[in-house]
């Protein structure tokens, strides 16, 4: 699903919403969760899951082509762990 497609669906569930305030909200969600995990902060949305920030320290790769070692460096990288009842939803638990 799309950010546009989630709109158009929030849109069509609440009809007392304008699609202009619809997409403002879902917007302004992103932005929040986004600025959060820039702070190093944690998000976390009960029974769907938790976004957060994790770092991942420097290593030697390789190139898959040339098998070159590669250095990569230190970085930081969003992650997200799913909440039980999502998991169990997604499992027909």
């Amino acid at each position: 699903m799309t950010k546009s497609e989630l709109i158009s669906r929030i849109a069509e569930l609440n009809p007392h919403l304008y699609q202009r305030d619809v997409e403002r909200i879902v917007s302004t969600i992103f932005e929040e969760i986004s600025a959060a995990l820039e702070r190093g902060d944690r998000v976390e949305l009960r029974g769907f899951g938790a976004f957060s920030v994790k770092s991942r320290d420097s290593r030697v790769g390789r190139n898959p082509r040339t098998g070159e070692s590669v250095n990569v460096d230190a970085k930081t990288v969003p992650f997200f762990k799913t909440g039980k009842q999502l998991r169990e939803l997604i499992n027909g638990s």
